[in-house]
């Protein structure tokens, strides 16, 4: 149920041009302020887990690490992606609430 709520939102906030997706459009966002928060696939490597979670915890910016694999997140948002800054606190707030939802599941 969470996982499907979940997917839409993501494909939503797509849609609205609300998110940078990749590593590099992600690190560019948190470093220029426009991030409101980072979501990682549950595969993300773990160098660059580290890496982005060191630039996010500069800027004070929240990391959480979503219930869904990299090729979920393509299915959802139309393009593979291990690293995605939301550029909405809105959005930002929802999809965590759905995140922390299933994980407590």
């Amino acid at each position: 149920m969470h996982y499907q709520k979940l997917t839409g939102l993501i494909s939503i906030c797509r849609k609205a041009g609300r998110m940078a997706m990749g590593f590099d459009p992600a690190l560019e966002a948190v470093t220029g302020g426009k991030a409101k928060g980072v979501m990682t696939a549950q595969d993300i490597s773990p160098k660059t887990y580290k890496e982005i979670c060191f630039h996010c915890q500069k800027k004070q910016i929240p990391v959480c690490t979503l219930p869904l694999t990299q090729e979920q997140i393509g299915l959802a948002a139309g393009r593979r992606a291990a690293v995605i800054a939301i550029l909405d606190k809105g959005f930002f707030d929802s999809i965590q609430k759905l995140c922390d939802a299933a994980q407590q599941q």
